[in-house]
């Protein structure tokens, strides 16, 4: 029901290592992994744009078959992994907790998946922590849920705020080059210079 992009990132097609993105409900987790042995891919984290239900649920089921893989989740957000209060899964009557971080990312830190680095950047504003991750080599950024096509995060829930989401937007993705591609955490992928054209959310004026 949340229609929520997990994403599965390789440098390469087959036997290279890899991150799952933001492991959704089911069937996301057993999809992701049967791709991953399709393609005889080596998981090597988990990497969590944020810390929402919905970016967290398939957890459970991917460490089930690897249990080694590490966590690696925003700084700020590590307490919503074990709390369903705060990842919001017992609002709706399904608490879901995840197990604790192996690593706790910061805006700014380098993080590398085989030859090719990305970088944290600081988007919180939907959630108290949340970061995108961006990789010049490829042209791609990681978004998670602060910025879609055509729209940005809610900001109307516990710890979010509108204003810190759209100066993080600003400051942390429309700084990228245009033709940069962003996947989002909901809905298709656009680019950085359709967002900043013709998102509304981000037109001058535009009332939080």
């Amino acid at each position: 029901m949340f229609q929520e992009n997990s994403l599965l990132i390789s440098a390469a097609d087959t036997d290279a290592d890899c991150w799952i993105i933001d492991p959704g409900f089911d069937p996301q987790p057993e999809e992701t992994l049967a791709e991953i042995r399709e393609r005889r891919l080596r998981p090597s984290a988990i990497v969590l744009t944020h810390c929402h239900v919905d970016h967290i649920a398939g957890i459970g089921t991917i460490r089930a078959e690897l249990p080694d893989i590490p966590i690696w989740c925003p700084a700020d957000e590590r307490h919503m992994l074990l709390d369903p209060m705060a990842n919001f899964s017992g609002l709706y009557g399904v608490p879901i907790v995840a197990p604790d971080a192996d690593r706790l990312l910061k805006p700014g830190e380098r993080l590398r998946l085989g030859e090719i680095e990305f970088e944290a950047r600081d988007v919180a504003g939907h959630s108290p922590g949340g970061l995108a991750y961006y990789c010049a080599a490829a042209g791609i950024v990681i978004g998670g849920d602060a910025l879609f096509s055509g729209g940005i995060g809610r900001y109307d829930f516990p710890g979010s705020s509108g204003e810190r989401l759209i100066a993080n937007i600003r400051s942390s993705l429309l700084t990228l080059p245009g033709e940069t591609v962003l996947y989002p955490g909901h809905g298709p992928s656009t680019t950085i210079a359709r967002e900043a054209r013709y998102n509304p959310y981000l037109q001058p004026g535009f009332p939080l």
